[in-house]
């Protein structure tokens, strides 16, 4: 052990896919893991922090965020105008906020949405940014600005952050400019890269917060600015994330611009790759989850949106067995809860299928016997940990040497998870667990979220309620 070692010792650690009593969580003074140890191995000299009455796990790790989408909470769910409500009609929504946001709002919507996330087990996010212009489309003075705010949000509550700034630059294939949309639009690439480059030194090597690139979507980004962008990407080893077959349409427009759907477009033109994140994935064929799993990407699945939304179902079966990884975002924020995304992510299948344990690789035998109990918990668990920090580029998702040592705990006397055993822990987590029972959270072995509470809470709520009042003029 080093100088500065810090030790925390819970009731149970979560560790090489099973809880262990009598074990330690070892980091240094840079926040890294250095080991799990026996606790009786530990050296009285060493800062030791008891976690009583808790179940450690590595931090979960949110792929997909729009964070400003926050503000909209509870406004879009009434029927409007339209006679078929669609995820179409729910942007209107969502672009009248995003037209009123100043930059300080924006970093209040953050603040408030990264908030719930360490409240929840969340120690990184991959955050979609497209927010890049003033409300009349010019440029600020400096061009990043929205973005640095949001950045400056997750620094000021804790989060580890990659921002994945989003390229637009059209409102959709043969579709006049939409003015809704000039806030996102940068109309070349030169620009684009230029400003990414900026931001990217703008945030040097803290490893806190670092860049990744996202060409919004084939029906946002035409062929060669995708190009540039991902050529981009590649050259600087960059996390890319884009919108892929969300929806029917998207896959329609596609077709009908290039003659291929979304994914075999990409496969055609190389963007694919793993440091490749597809988010949604919804409306593809088997053959398309083949050029996936042959090119190493990944998709990020965010169902409680993809069901508020009424998207439809990423067909995770096929993906995973395909040995597509598969990733879990919050992104709208209609909920932010990773681990009810994760559930979500197999019952949507049970409702689908009309069975259970669709995505469990265990075979057990009856009576339960040899049942590997927690192996499809373990599974869901994994999406919404390591493959998420693959995604986007996190050092983090488990308790490994030289790993970030971000951590939540959860209280083994909360009633959702009251009476579970070793072995039944984590599946009582992963299905049952509300995010009353997270307790603690860590960020490189710093403690940011204490007996259910942040230091900066009452602040980041009061100031969010504020700007509620102010954008939609509620008076209390």
């Amino acid at each position: 052990m080093t100088d500065g070692t810090t030790t925390f010792i819970p009731d149970l650690l979560y560790v090489g896919g099973r809880f262990e009593r009598a074990r330690a969580l070892a980091c240094d003074a840079e926040g890294r893991v250095v080991s799990v140890v026996q606790v009786e191995e530990l050296k009285d000299e060493m800062r030791a922090v008891r976690l009583r009455g808790r179940a450690m796990l590595p931090g979960l790790v949110n792929a997909h965020s729009h964070a400003f989408q926050r503000v909209i909470r509870g406004r879009t769910e009434y029927r409007g105008a339209s006679p078929s409500d669609s995820f179409w009609t729910w942007r209107e929504m969502m672009y009248a906020a995003a037209a009123r946001l100043t930059p300080e709002d924006i970093y209040d919507a953050s603040r408030m949405a990264f908030l719930e996330m360490l409240l929840s087990g969340i120690t990184s996010v991959g955050e979609f940014h497209y927010l890049h212009r003033t409300p009349a489309g010019g440029e600020y003075d400096e061009p990043n600005l929205l973005a640095l705010e949001v950045v400056r949000a997750a620094r000021d509550v804790g989060l580890r952050i990659a921002l994945l700034r989003v390229a637009y630059a059209r409102a959709g294939f043969q579709k006049e400019p939409d003015p809704r949309q000039q806030r996102f639009i940068e109309s070349d690439p030169d620009t684009f890269i230029r400003n990414a480059q900026s931001l990217a030194r703008a945030f040097g090597d803290s490893g806190h917060a670092w860049l990744g690139v996202a060409p919004h979507s084939v029906r946002a980004v035409p062929l060669e600015y995708l190009r540039a962008v991902s050529d981009y990407a590649r050259a600087r080893e960059l996390p890319l994330h884009m919108h892929v077959a969300e929806q029917p349409a998207e896959v329609e427009a596609c077709v009908a611009e290039t003659g291929r759907t979304p994914v075999s477009l990409l496969a055609d033109e190389g963007v694919l790759s793993p440091r490749f994140t597809g988010v949604h994935a919804v409306h593809v064929t088997p053959e398309e989850v083949r050029l996936l799993a042959e090119s190493g990407a990944c998709v990020c699945a965010c169902p409680t949106t993809e069901r508020n939304l009424g998207d439809g179902v990423v067909p995770a079966d096929l993906l995973l067995d395909a040995g597509v990884r598969v990733a879990l975002g919050t992104d709208s924020h209609t909920q932010i809860d990773l681990l009810e995304d994760a559930r979500e992510l197999e019952y949507h299948l049970r409702l689908r299928t009309l069975r259970r344990n669709v995505l469990d690789e265990s075979r057990g035998g009856e009576n339960g016997e040899g049942r590997g109990m927690s192996a499809l918990a373990a599974r869901l668990f994994e999406c919404a940990t390591r493959q998420g920090a693959e995604s986007i580029g996190a050092h983090a998702g488990e308790f490994e040497p030289g790993r970030a040592a971000d951590f939540f705990t959860v209280d083994l006397e909360d009633p959702t998870v009251a009476g579970a055993s070793d072995e039944d822990l984590l599946p009582a987590i992963v299905f049952s667990l509300t995010r009353a029972a997270v307790r603690e959270t860590a960020v490189g072995g710093r403690l940011l979220v204490e007996a259910g509470r942040h230091p900066a809470q009452d602040d980041i709520v009061s100031r969010f309620r504020a700007l509620q009042r102010r954008l939609w003029g509620s008076d209390k």
